[in-house]
């Protein structure tokens, strides 16, 4: 593996507004509060509950969490703020520029675990960080299903699509690779589910591609597009908030088709097993993970994203010819969602 710096490709970035945290984190919060207004209203029965912390270093934020709802057993959605004078090495890693300098971080995270198998878990997180003259936007949304339906798969990500064409043409393509290449479980050469978009050290300049595998497919076709026109804070701010505004549209219709469907206790058997997958990932590589718990935020709110619920099985494997079987072969393979027709519609 070849290894590179987000900053090997950057160029003099321009600066951000003069109230460019204000602004982000207002709307940080609105959208907290937009999207748990429509899972409450997904639910049905349950309602967020929040708790309100401050961070003694600089910072605080809000947790909301619903529990024990028709649709969701557990589902958190946070957000976040904190500021200091000491970098966390999983910054400095990647932008050692920003080095001596104090740093802002604000963002909203979510993820969500329903009690139904054929209901996938999703996750979404977007974020802006400052530090000195450097900043940038990073986050995405995913999807996690534990039974396969081609035709949600297919509707994820061709909202996250819809939402990146209006910004520019090349997000999707490169941000969709960004995802599958990141939400990899690696010690199993294995996805965590059908992905989404992620996205990381958008600062206007140099290639969309900024992560580590310069011969990732990611990496591969963001080289062959060359760095696109430079990006303003204003024109990256705007992408966010339309990425943050399509989670409802693409997650309502999903919960809608599916939580109905009737499951045993090899359907749900099935969904601990798989939430396993959902745990070695947030504590093994998980950037948000790693960044709270290196700036020392709050715990229980990093820690949130963990389902309730959860088992291991040693060796185990999936039947042949079971839907099971299909969401290893198939759905934990990169595919090209975006353009998947239902083979009923062409008949």
């Amino acid at each position: 593996m070849t290894v590179s710096t987000a900053s090997d490709t950057a160029t003099v970035q321009s600066p951000p507004p003069a109230d460019s945290r204000e602004r982000v984190s207002q709307w940080m919060k609105q959208i907290q509060d937009e999207i748990c207004a429509g899972l409450e209203k997904l639910d049905g029965a349950k309602t967020f509950v929040e708790d309100a912390w401050e961070r003694p270093e600089g910072g605080g934020g809000r947790t909301r969490v619903i529990r024990e709802g028709n649709v969701f057993e557990q589902g958190g959605v946070n957000f976040s703020e904190v500021w200091g004078q000491n970098l966390p090495p999983s910054i400095l890693s990647q932008r050692p520029e920003a080095a001596g300098n104090g740093f802002y971080a604000t963002g909203t995270s979510m993820v969500l675990h329903p009690r139904n198998p054929y209901v996938p878990t999703v996750h979404l997180n977007y974020r802006y960080f400052e530090a000195g003259p450097v900043w940038w936007f990073g986050g995405g949304a995913d999807l996690t299903p534990y039974y396969p339906f081609a035709e949600d798969a297919a509707h994820f990500h061709k909202t996250l699509k819809e939402a990146c064409d209006r910004h520019h043409s090349e997000y999707y393509p490169v941000f969709k690779r960004w995802c599958d290449e990141y939400f990899h479980l690696t010690h199993r050469n294995e996805a965590r589910g059908i992905g989404g978009i992620f996205f990381d050290y958008q600062g206007g300049e140099g290639l969309l591609y900024r992560g580590q595998e310069t011969e990732s497919e990611a990496a591969t076709y963001s080289d062959r597009m060359g760095a696109p026109e430079s990006r303003d804070w204003e024109g990256l701010f705007s992408f966010i908030q339309d990425c943050g505004k399509s989670f409802l549209p693409s997650y309502g219709p999903i919960v809608e088709r599916r939580n109905s469907i009737e499951y045993g206790d090899r359907e749900r058997n099935f969904q601990l097993y798989r939430r396993g997958r959902y745990v070695e990932f947030n504590l093994v590589y998980d950037r948000g993970t790693i960044f709270g718990l290196q700036t020392k935020g709050r715990t229980e709110s990093i820690l949130m994203s963990l389902p309730p619920l959860v088992r291991w099985e040693y060796g185990y494997q999936p039947l042949a010819g079971t839907p099971e079987a299909e969401l290893y072969e198939t759905f934990l393979k990169p595919q090209d969602w975006s353009n998947w027709t239902d083979p009923q519609s062409q008949v």
